[in-house]
Parts: C-alpha cells; sequence; structure tokens
C-alpha cells in the first residue's frame, strides 16, 4: 500500500486515467471491443466494465471504517445501462470527478477498505490509479496503440510495484541470502531500485557492488510484475536484460509477477 501522494497529484493522476478511459471508449471499433486484451479470458469490454464498474461502485462513497466496503452493487447497474460506452464510462468518471472536487486532504486519512486490506482512503486511490493505468495498457498494448507512460499515473503505478519489491525479490525471484540486486529503469519513468538479502529481502538506498543488475523500461517493468506480458518475449526483444550473475538474471526477469 505505497504510492500516496497530495490530494492535488492523487486527482491529477485519477484525471489521466479517466481521460485516457473515455478516449478508449470513443475510439474502440466493433472488432475492438471484442478482441482480448492483455487480462486472460477478458475482451476488451469485459476490461472496461472492471475498471469502470469498480469506479460507479466508488461513486459518492466515503469510508467510515476499515470493513466497510464500496457500494459494489452499483457496478450491476452500470453494467445494465444501455447507454453507449462513450456516454456511460463519461458519465461514471464525471461522478467521480465531483467527489475527487469536494474531497479534502483529511479525507485521505479516513480509515478504509481496500482489495489489498485494512489502510486509508488515500491508499485506495492510489491503488485505484495502479488499476486503471494497468487496465489502459491491458487494452492498448495489444491493439499496438500508444500511451503516455510517464506522469505522475504512471509515477503511482510504479510505487505500488515498489512498495512490493522486497516480497517479489525474496518470494517470487527467491534471490538467495547474501545477495543483492539492482533494477535499473531506463524511462519514462528513471529508477535505480535496489534490493539486498540480509535474513530477508529488503530495499536499500544503495549497492555498490550489486550480484546483477536487471535493465528495463518501466513500463514493461509494471507489465511484468503484473503478469500482463510474457517474460520470454521481453527477453527475446531485448525489452528486459541483465548484467552480472546470469542466473539470478535469468531468474528476475522471469519472475517478477506479484499480482494479476
Amino acid at each position: 500500500m505505497h504510492g500516496v501522494r497530495t490530494l492535488t497529484e492523487l486527482r491529477d493522476a485519477l484525471e489521466h486515467c479517466y481521460t485516457a478511459m473515455e478516449a478508449l471508449c470513443t475510439d474502440l471499433s466493433d472488432d475492438e471491443w471484442r478482441a482480448r486484451s492483455l487480462c486472460p479470458d477478458w475482451t476488451m469490454r469485459d476490461v472496461v466494465d472492471h475498471a469502470t464498474g469498480i469506479e460507479a461502485a466508488m461513486a459518492g462513497w466515503l469510508p467510515e471504517d476499515q470493513t466497510t466496503t464500496p457500494a459494489f452493487e452499483q457496478v450491476n447497474a452500470f453494467l445494465a445501462d444501455t447507454s453507449p460506452y462513450p456516454d456511460k464510462v463519461r458519465a461514471v468518471c464525471d461522478r467521480r470527478r465531483r467527489d475527487l472536487a469536494v474531497l479534502s486532504e483529511e479525507d485521505l486519512q479516513r480509515p478504509s477498505w481496500t482489495p489489498v486490506g485494512p489502510a486509508t482512503y488515500g491508499q485506495f486511490l492510489a491503488i485505484r490509479v495502479f488499476d486503471l493505468w494497468v487496465h489502459e495498457r491491458d487494452i492498448t498494448t495489444p491493439l499496438g496503440r500508444a500511451t503516455e507512460d510517464g506522469g505522475i499515473a504512471a509515477e503511482l503505478a510504479l510505487a505500488q510495484v515498489e512498495g512490493s519489491l522486497g516480497y517479489i525479490v525474496g518470494k517470487k525471484v527467491g534471490l538467495p541470502d547474501g545477495k543483492a540486486i539492482t533494477f535499473e529503469l531506463t524511462g519514462p519513468i528513471t529508477r535505480r531500485l535496489h534490493v539486498a538479502v540480509d535474513g530477508r529481502a529488503a530495499r536499500v538506498e544503495h549497492l555498490d557492488d550489486p550480484d546483477v543488475t536487471v535493465t528495463t523500461d518501466s513500463t514493461t517493468f509494471i507489465q511484468l510484475a503484473c503478469g500482463r506480458i510474457d517474460p520470454q518475449t521481453q527477453i527475446d526483444a531485448g525489452a528486459i536484460r541483465w548484467t552480472g550473475d546470469d542466473n539470478l538474471g535469468d531468474r528476475a526477469a522471469r519472475n517478477l509477477r506479484f499480482t494479476m
């Protein structure tokens, strides 16, 4: 549960996501709506239904405690709406824009239910940015469409992965005790992310001599962490590569997935 920024940054990030989803709904052809997304067994329409349906559930809702969920029954109302998709998606996004316009910094600290456990409403909003940002690319990547992969929305999406990096390296990659790894992200978001294993894997601020350095772009990194794209395809294309310990680099490149 990471990546919470200021209210202004959360508003800007969600606005980016809403605008992108609205544009896709206006632009997709009938065949594209039915095409397979990066989510297994989901069409592009399924992705839009899921992503926008959750926003519909959150519309008009503020958490009072860490156990009460949003009004998920509103998802069914969104699905049952027979309006054209651009119209009904825009209607949901506009409701959320109105919610965000009256939100306060104090509201971000409200105890809240989230999909990953009790947290704050601000953390829930950061998770929504992550979800929407990834789902946009579930649609655009297989269609070969360009996206804006920098900016505050991308920063917040990456922050969710960064916050789980110790778990990814320790449990999914299985980096041995005493070893260390650096992930070099070349852009659009540039980062050097370091993890060392000293009894347990944990983020560290600096490594002088990592056992392996894995290099990729920030979007590929996030999509691999979400299990959306095939590691072997990315390795073959040179989209992810490594120097140093060849075995550890190979394991890291293939085992970044921590969520779907």
